[in-house]
């Protein structure tokens, strides 16, 4: 497994090595797990993908494994107990907007018939292939983020601003940020 050319960024970490190996990059159409990475996305702003990785277990267990119709009726008392769990990130204002999420989550499914169908559409429902030689080329947001970002706003989602939607997007398989020597760039492009 460590044999493997592979993207910089999991730097020899194995929670990290594990998700880029496994998951990053891989199309992902089931809408808990793309409200997973909604949440966790936003959880990280500001820190490391590194600390939301070691904490991802205990946040499953928090937040009912991402369930979108049981988080958005958690009420004071589920936030005070989220806020003394010391294995997730006790942020008020994160721990408050994954619950207005989950409200405009069920929004857009209802709307669309799945947040799937709803989020793909800013990738023209397929994965955006391209080709970085390094990772200091790879961009921060694109114009697919911007509009991704600038429509959930509208519809009143927190923490999704062009730079969190990017990552939402790369981790979701919406992108293809894999460097081009990644042994993975090219197994994705097969997905």
């Amino acid at each position: 497994m460590n044999d493997k050319l592979r993207c910089p960024w999991p730097a020899g970490k194995p929670n990290d090595i594990a998700y880029h190996d496994e998951e990053w990059g891989v199309p992902v159409h089931d809408d808990r797990k793309l409200f997973e990475f909604l949440v966790l996305d936003a959880f990280q702003a500001g820190l490391s993908w590194s600390t939301i990785l070691n904490k991802r277990e205990n946040f499953r267990k928090a937040f009912d494994n991402f369930d979108a119709d049981i988080i958005a009726l958690y009420d004071e008392k589920k936030i005070e107990e989220l806020l003394r769990n010391s294995g997730i990130i006790r942020n008020q204002l994160k721990i408050r907007s994954t619950i207005t999420n989950a409200q405009h989550f069920l929004e857009v499914q209802k709307e669309f018939g799945s947040f799937d169908a709803y989020i793909w559409q800013f990738t023209g429902g397929k994965t955006l292939v391209n080709h970085w030689d390094r990772h200091d080329q790879v961009p921060a947001s694109t114009r697919e983020s911007d509009a991704m970002s600038k429509d959930l706003k509208k519809r009143g989602f927190k923490f999704v601003g062009t730079t969190i939607c990017y990552a939402f997007m790369q981790g979701a398989g919406m992108v293809n940020d894999h460097l081009i020597y990644c042994y993975r760039h090219d197994e994705i492009n097969l997905l």
